[in-house]
C-alpha cells in the first residue's frame, strides 16, 4: 500500500475529522460542521460534518457516510478521504453529472469514545421508527439482558457459562440476532433503538432536506465493519424490501457475480433482520427521488468477538470510574474488533470502496 493511501486513515476520531476537513479543503469544497451537544473522549469538539461535490441541484447524488456506528468510523471515515483526494474518481463523477455528498462521522461520540452507540446509548441504525407507532419486541435480547451486561468486568466464569449455555442451546446465529436485532426496553443495554430519535438521527435527517431536496435519483453507500471474512467488503441491500430496487442494486454492484448483493429479507447477508434502519430517512426526506442503497461491511473478527467486545463496552458506559488501564483495554478490543490496523486490510478496504463507488456512479450515469 502506497504511504498516501495508508495516509487516508488514523488512530483517533481528532484525526480522523482533520484529515477529512483537510481533503475536503485540498478538494475545493466547502465544510458544514453541525456540531455535536457532546464533547468527545478527549475534550474534543465533535461534528457531523458535511462536505458536497457537485453542483447544489444536481438531478443525480451519490451520498457517501461513515461512522454510522461509532468506531466503524475508522474504517469509513478512510474511504471518504481517499475518495476526496482521488482526482480520476471525482472527474468520472462530474462527468456523470453525479453530485457526491460527504456526511463524515453520522456517530462522532461513538467515534471518539471507540464504541458503537451514540451519546444516548442508542443504536443509530435501529433508530429510524416512526415513534407514534408500537415499536418491536426483541423476546430473545429480553432473556438475555441481565446476563449480557454482569456486574463486573472480565465476567465471571458463571455469567460467561451462561452465555456460553444460551449459544449452545440456540446456535450462533440465534445469540447474533437476539443481541444485535435491535431492542426498545432496556435503555441501558446493547443495541438499544431508543424511544425517540437522536441527535445524529435529526441532524442526518436535515442534511437530507437541504441536499436531496433538487436530486430526481440518489444512491447511498453507508460503510460498516463487523460481519464477514476478514478485508472482505460484503454488499449489503440497504432499502426496502422492494423487487425493483433491489434488482437496480444488483445490477449496479453485482460485479459479475463476484460481489453479490446480499439481503436481510432473504436471509442471504451474514446481518440478522433488522428494523428501524437509516435508509428509511431517504423515503422520508426525499420522496421525489428514485432511491438504492448498499451498506459495504467489512470484516474483521469471527462475529462472537464483536460481540462479546461491545458487552465490555457497554459495561465501560455504565462504570466510569473504571480503572484508567480496565477502560483503556475494553476500548482497544472494540477498535480492534471494528478495525483490523494492517496494511493489508486497509489495502482491501479502499480497493473495494472505490469500486462500488465508480459503480454507483455508473449506475446513475444513464
Amino acid at each position: 500500500m502506497s504511504a498516501a493511501a495508508n495516509d487516508c486513515f488514523a488512530p483517533t476520531y481528532a484525526e480522523a475529522r482533520q484529515k477529512f476537513l483537510q481533503a475536503a479543503d485540498a478538494a475545493g469544497l466547502a465544510v458544514e460542521s453541525k456540531p455535536c451537544p457532546e464533547p468527545g473522549l478527549q475534550g474534543e469538539q465533535l461534528a457531523m460534518d458535511v462536505a458536497r461535490d457537485g453542483h447544489p441541484d444536481a438531478a443525480k447524488l451519490l451520498v457517501l457516510t461513515s461512522a454510522c456506528h461509532g468506531v466503524e468510523g475508522f474504517c469509513g471515515s478512510g474511504v471518504q478521504v481517499a475518495a476526496l483526494r482521488d482526482e480520476e474518481f471525482r472527474r468520472r463523477a462530474q462527468e456523470a453529472g453525479v453530485a457526491v455528498l460527504y456526511v463524515h462521522a453520522l456517530n462522532p461520540f461513538g467515534f471518539s469514545y471507540f464504541g458503537r452507540a451514540t451519546q444516548e446509548n442508542v443504536d443509530l441504525n435501529r433508530n429510524f421508527h416512526d415513534f407514534g407507532q408500537p415499536l418491536p419486541v426483541n423476546a430473545g435480547y429480553r432473556e438475555l439482558h441481565d446476563l449480557l451486561i454482569p456486574e463486573q468486568w472480565p465476567p465471571t466464569a458463571e455469567n460467561t457459562a451462561g452465555i456460553q449455555a444460551y449459544i449452545a442451546n440456540g446456535g450462533p446465529k440465534r445469540y447474533q440476532a437476539a443481541v444485535s436485532g435491535g431492542q426498545y426496553e432496556f435503555s441501558n443495554g446493547l443495541f438499544f433503538g431508543g424511544q425517540a430519535p437522536t441527535w445524529s438521527n435529526r441532524t442526518f435527517r436535515e442534511v437530507l432536506r437541504a441536499h436531496g431536496r433538487h436530486a430526481a435519483q440518489i444512491a447511498w453507500i453507508d460503510i460498516h465493519t463487523g460481519l464477514g471474512p476478514t478485508g472482505v467488503g460484503e454488499r449489503i441491500f440497504a432499502a426496502r424490501d422492494d423487487a425493483a430496487t433491489l434488482e437496480r442494486a444488483r445490477a449496479w454492484w453485482d460485479g459479475g457475480g463476484r460481489t453479490p448483493v446480499t439481503s436481510i429479507y432473504d436471509g442471504s447477508s451474514t446481518s440478522p433482520f433488522l428494523t428501524g434502519l437509516m435508509f428509511n430517512a431517504f423515503y422520508d426526506e426525499c420522496p421525489q427521488a428514485e432511491y438504492t442503497g448498499l451498506a459495504m461491511e467489512y470484516g474483521t473478527v469471527p462475529v462472537l468477538e464483536g460481540l462479546q467486545a461491545l458487552r465490555g463496552e457497554q459495561w465501560l458506559r455504565r462504570h466510569s470510574d473504571a480503572p484508567q488501564a480496565l477502560a483503556d483495554a475494553v476500548r482497544k478490543r472494540v477498535f480492534d474488533s471494528f478495525y483490523t490496523d494492517t496494511d493489508l486490510w486497509r489495502e482491501q478496504i479502499l480497493a473495494q470502496g472505490r469500486e462500488a463507488l465508480v459503480q454507483a456512479v455508473d449506475g446513475l450515469a444513464p
